[in-house]
């Protein structure tokens, strides 16, 4: 039944970039989606004409029903016109607006997941605004002390310790606490939002050789062996530190549920050569389902015509399947 297909609260991203033309490629493609897209209605009727895309789009207010079929739009205002490809710091505060708007339609109970296009840091900042990522900003509207960045691209998934950080920070964010909790937060979700009963986790070491004994780097041993040996004594099946050089040879993965990395870098290269474009971007430790794309704003085709909506797709079904 149609009603017992969850709507999904969509963000289009970087009002200059690909976002809203993938929004609409979805909306064209997957007629079976409820989408309810939060952002300027009439840059999503000039995206749909310029693409040659015939699809519906109408006002929504809350308390009226999402069909499937067509787009309903939850309108907010931009600050200035949009040309593709040329964001304007201008539009900053529209682009934060949407993602808040469209949080506080999830948590009101309008929609069941959240999905978001990408967003341009640079730009946010430059229009005044301190911004350093959708997971940042996420956690910090929902009240939470810790969430979890992860990406998956089928079976491989990649949980983040740190997220956006300068590599020379890094070392003094792997604390004890938040390996740990990172640990914990993962695998909490897989057992409840992926059900997988009995996840296997394997952490990766932050130095090479996951510190070689002490000789490369002390983290290893004196801060992320110590929060996987908390993990395990309570219950939970942690592997680690793994040397982040070896960790994802076939023989490694086999039977693991997911990889847990100390930084963005470490991780995620592997994931998105396996799986660029057909990934999809998790926020774990949310009271709500968010998903997002692999990729980024793509300002060199925006108003092209070339953005594909594959990633986008990707995520929307992502996050349908854990509102299940």
């Amino acid at each position: 039944m149609i009603r017992d297909i969850p709507v999904l609260a969509l963000t289009p991203g970087e009002p200059a970039g690909i976002g809203p033309e993938c929004t609409i490629r979805l909306v064209h493609d997957h007629p079976e989606l409820r989408l309810l897209a939060v952002a300027d209605q009439h840059l999503l009727e000039s995206t749909a004409e310029t693409l040659g895309l015939d699809i519906t789009i109408r006002a929504w207010r809350p308390g009226e029903h999402v069909n499937a079929g067509q787009l309903s739009c939850h309108a907010l205002p931009l600050q200035e016109t949009v040309k593709p490809g040329h964001p304007n710091p201008a539009n900053a505060a529209y682009v934060v607006n949407t993602i808040k708007s469209a949080v506080r339609l999830v948590r009101a109970g309008h929609a069941g997941a959240l999905v978001t296009g990408p967003v341009h840091k640079g730009v946010i900042n430059d229009g005044g605004i301190a911004f350093s990522g959708h997971t940042e900003l996420l956690a910090e509207l929902a009240g939470v002390q810790k969430v979890v960045m992860m990406l998956a691209a089928g079976d491989l998934r990649v949980a983040l310790v740190t997220t956006h950080l300068p590599l020379r920070d890094v070392p003094h964010a792997i604390t004890f606490e938040n390996v740990y909790r990172t640990l914990r937060i993962t695998h909490h979700e897989l057992c409840t939002r992926f059900g997988i009963s009995e996840p296997v986790i394997q952490a990766l070491g932050l130095n090479p050789h996951a510190g070689e004994g002490g000789h490369l780097g002390t983290e290893d041993d004196q801060v992320i062996r110590v929060a996987i040996d908390k993990c395990r004594s309570e219950g939970m099946n942690v592997v680690g530190p793994v040397p982040a050089d070896t960790a994802f040879t076939p023989t490694r993965l086999a039977g693991c549920d997911a990889v847990v990395a100390m930084y963005h870098d470490q991780g995620l290269p592997v994931l998105k050569h396996a799986g660029f474009g057909k990934a999809v971007n998790i926020t774990l430790g949310l009271p709500f389902v968010r998903t997002s794309v692999d990729h980024g704003t793509a300002l060199d085709i925006a108003g092209r015509n070339r953005a594909s909506a594959t990633s986008l797709y990707t995520a929307a079904i992502a996050a349908q399947d854990m509102c299940k």
